[in-house]
């Protein structure tokens, strides 16, 4: 059995379908599976056993033995939640629980970190575990990302096998019921169905124009890809970057997005609302090279390549992975 926690979220669902494509159906999925992402993300799925959240630690109890493997992607992932004991309670507490009953019951894990505990980029974006204590996130979220991560590489006991993946701007489908925290590519894409024209950010530090504010900007389909290969890799544990590894500025995915459409480009801008402003981020791009060192060598979609994929092949018809 393979396990994925989150899996009737965004990712979790994707890397299901993902699993299933490659003819791995005897999955658990756990969540709290809320019903409009149950009857969704998980619709047509090879699934053995839904397994709640809360119930999730007793079930494993019961069943380790035959669990070959665990992605721990459930979590908080609200960046605008101020709350650091819900962060406490989800992200952290609970991915410790997860982590050691991996080392308990010698289970490989990847679980989900992020690219908010990067912060500013101060440090950069380089995926050395030495200076994971040092980086100093933007937010609560951020925060609870990377204190997870801290305490995992201080620990004497670990999984056999394990890595983190800094994930970046993941977008794609199955990001249907995420609101305000879906993708700025799924709001582009609603935008400009609705009115023809799309309103960008305005940018408020003068070392970049309006719209040439930039993100690493990664598709789910390589973001499972990779959870598919560490897997069967198994080796090399640690912190890993997963962005495609090339930054891009929100012009380009506006344009790419009304390409995609065949849609005239009609682009606005507004200032960026102030509660966040101070915390904005104008530049990220995951460095790619410690995943490719231990021997992913498949190209990742690029911004056009991957906006055409969702856009047309999923958003227009509301399709699901």
């Amino acid at each position: 059995m393979i396990v994925v926690t989150g899996a009737a979220g965004f990712i979790g669902s994707c890397l299901v379908s993902r699993l299933n494509a490659a003819n791995f159906n005897d999955i658990v999925v756990v969540d709290n599976f809320s019903a409009v992402k149950k009857e969704n993300n998980l619709k047509g799925k090879k699934i053995i056993e839904f397994v709640d959240r809360e119930g999730f630690f007793d079930w494993l109890d019961a069943n380790y033995e035959g669990v070959e493997f665990i992605f721990h992607l459930g979590a908080r992932t609200d960046t605008m939640e101020v709350s650091k004991a819900i962060f406490d309670l989800l992200n952290l507490n609970y991915s410790k629980k997860v982590w050691n009953a991996c080392c308990e019951y010698q289970i490989p894990l990847v679980y989900a970190s992020s690219a908010a505990t990067y912060g500013s980029g101060t440090l950069g974006y380089d995926d050395d575990e030495n200076i994971t204590s040092l980086l100093q996130p933007l937010n609560p979220y951020g925060e609870s990302k990377n204190d997870f991560d801290k305490w995992a590489l201080e620990q004497t006991a670990k999984p056999f096998f394990w890595a983190g993946l800094k994930f970046f701007n993941v977008y794609g489908p199955n990001e249907y019921h995420k609101g305000r925290m879906a993708s700025v590519i799924f709001h582009a894409f609603n935008q400009i169905k609705e009115k023809g024209s799309l309103t960008l950010f305005r940018s408020h530090n003068p070392d970049y124009a309006d719209g040439e504010q930039m993100r690493d900007f990664v598709y789910v389909k390589d973001v499972v890809d990779v959870c598919y290969f560490l897997m069967h890799h198994r080796k090399n544990s640690g912190l890993y970057n997963l962005g495609s590894g090339k930054a891009r500025t929100f012009m380009a995915l506006a344009l790419s997005t009304f390409n995609a459409l065949g849609v005239t480009p009609d682009i606005n801008f507004m200032d960026t609302p102030e509660t966040i402003r101070d915390t904005y981020q104008y530049f990220t791009e995951a460095n790619m090279k410690k995943l490719r060192s231990i021997g992913y060598d498949k190209p990742f979609y690029t911004l056009e390549e991957g906006v055409r994929d969702y856009v047309q092949g999923y958003l227009v018809d509301n399709k699901y992975m």
